[in-house]
């Protein structure tokens, strides 16, 4: 019985039997041992493929299109068909007499197995776990960050058309499209990763690849309080913040940790409560059981069927939502946003771009103004204090760290000015030998007016918490 036979994938043309086609098996193993021999051998991200392992790598694969329809293997869950490609590939290079190793043999199969089923070179990269990020700049250049810094890896692509091809199969697994006409794109990888897409005439250098992943194990509280990211103090107080349904505004720049801070804030909405999210492309790990995602939709070839976050916005009112979760506004769906929060909709999260709290405001304000609405100034910031309570500020460190570094309170506005008061801060105090930032955690002492809020709703903190000197209580936290 022949390769193809056993594995029952035939390639369409194949009428008959080539003479010389026949394999001769080896003796038949128990199946528990097959099974062990079949699987893969897990390669580091950074161990480079070696010039003898790309080669029968493309031979391999290449030998492969020849004795398997792999249009086949859309019948097939990927895990089966991940099997009958590794058998395949196995007794492939056996016949070929390949001259490689047995970690070697099982790697090149590996490297085939994510060249026709996965991301090709990236899935060295979204094995391990420690990745955070995956930035390809063109076909010859791939960085990872991991632990907060950037690391150059020694993943290759072929050139820009094997590139091309790994990006096109990504955002068309989420009905979106990537050519000349439409050279960016934003989708999602199936773990819930975010994927970045920009190519030629755009990028200049060739293809452009960003993906954010993002953890397989949720992060809970407990588990930023152990990477000094805040306190337990603090900690409570964003609890008693979102439980008391007060709107909140997450700021901070790219990479400061802004999606994980919500993610886990949402944990402490009460399960009764029917949450709707909106997102660009959805990234959003909401830790709740009534969670009604939304995503927006590009227009098609033909300019038209454009879905936006302002028209997701708007429909979400429609829903009966206890809560209405944007998972970043950019533009001028921050007006229907703030609408949303002051017409009864209380206790909705948001993140925005931002340098500081103050740039945040900044920032919504000229949000608003995209809408095209002739609204003065003052109208808009009016608008802004009174919908948003609170806004938390983060910050990635030189060592990599990602700290909360401000709560601010919004008071009201003062003449043309939205005031506001800092209830914490981060406070540093210099760098390590090694590199790490030094610094605590402080209270600045004011008494934040949603105080009496939290108290009326049954949320009692002890009003020494806001004391600055109760230092034993907040510690170094150093990383």
């Amino acid at each position: 019985m022949n390769l193809k036979t056993r594995l029952g994938l035939f390639t369409h043309s194949e009428t008959a039997k080539k003479p010389g086609a026949e394999v001769q098996p080896a003796a038949k193993p128990e199946p528990a041992v097959a099974t062990q021999r079949a699987e893969p051998v897990e390669a580091s991200p950074f161990v480079p493929v070696s010039p003898l392992e790309q080669e029968w790598k493309e031979r391999l694969h290449d030998r492969l299109l020849t004795v398997m329809d792999l249009s086949l293997l859309g019948n097939l869950e990927e895990k089966q068909a991940r099997v009958k490609i590794r058998e395949a590939g196995q007794q492939l290079l056996k016949e070929m007499s390949a001259p490689l190793n047995d970690a070697a043999h099982q790697r090149v199969v590996k490297l085939v197995e994510d060249e026709i089923l996965g991301l090709g070179p990236l899935e060295l990269l979204m094995a391990e776990p420690s990745v955070s990020d995956i930035l390809v700049n063109g076909c010859k250049k791939a960085y990872v960050e991991r632990h907060g810094k950037l690391e150059l890896t020694p993943v290759r692509f072929r050139n820009d058309e094997h590139l091309l091809h790994i990006i096109d199969r990504i955002v068309s697994s989420v009905g979106r499209r990537i050519d000349e006409s439409s050279p960016m794109v934003d989708a999602r990888l199936k773990d819930g990763s975010r994927v970045n897409a920009i190519i030629p005439p755009l990028a200049i250098d060739g293809p452009i690849l960003s993906i954010r992943r993002f953890a397989f194990d949720l992060l809970h509280i407990e588990d930023l309080i152990k990477l000094h990211a805040l306190t337990p103090v603090i900690a409570e107080v964003l609890k008693g913040i979102v439980k008391a349904r007060l709107n909140v505004l997450i700021s901070g720049g790219t990479g400061t940790g802004k999606t994980t801070l919500l993610n886990v804030m949402s944990g402490f909405i009460p399960d009764e409560e029917r949450i709707i999210s909106i997102e660009d492309s959805a990234e959003l790990q909401l830790q709740k059981p009534h969670v009604v995602r939304l995503e927006t939709r590009p227009p098609n070839i033909e300019g038209r069927g454009q879905v936006t976050q302002r028209d997701l916005v708007r429909n979400s009112l429609r829903m009966r939502p206890d809560r209405i979760i944007v998972g970043e506004v950019r533009q001028d769906e921050a007006f229907d946003m703030l609408q949303a929060m002051n017409t009864g909709h209380d206790g909705s999260l948001t993140t925005v771009h931002a340098n500081s709290p103050r740039d945040a405001l900044t920032r919504l304000e000229n949000m608003v103004a995209m809408t095209g609405l002739d609204l003065a100034p003052k109208t808009v910031r009016a608008q802004i204090a009174s919908a948003i309570n609170v806004v938390l500020q983060l910050e990635r460190m030189e060592d990599g760290s990602r700290k909360l570094i401000s709560v601010q309170e919004i008071n009201g506005m003062e003449g043309d000015i939205i005031t506001m008061t800092e209830i914490f801060k981060f406070q540093r105090h210099g760098i390590d030998e090694q590199g790490k930032v030094l610094g605590t955690f402080k209270a600045t002492g004011m008494i934040p007016g949603f105080y009496e809020h939290l108290r009326q709703r049954g949320i009692v903190l002890n009003r020494e918490v806001f004391d600055p000197n109760r230092k034993e209580d907040w510690g170094e936290y150093v990383n």
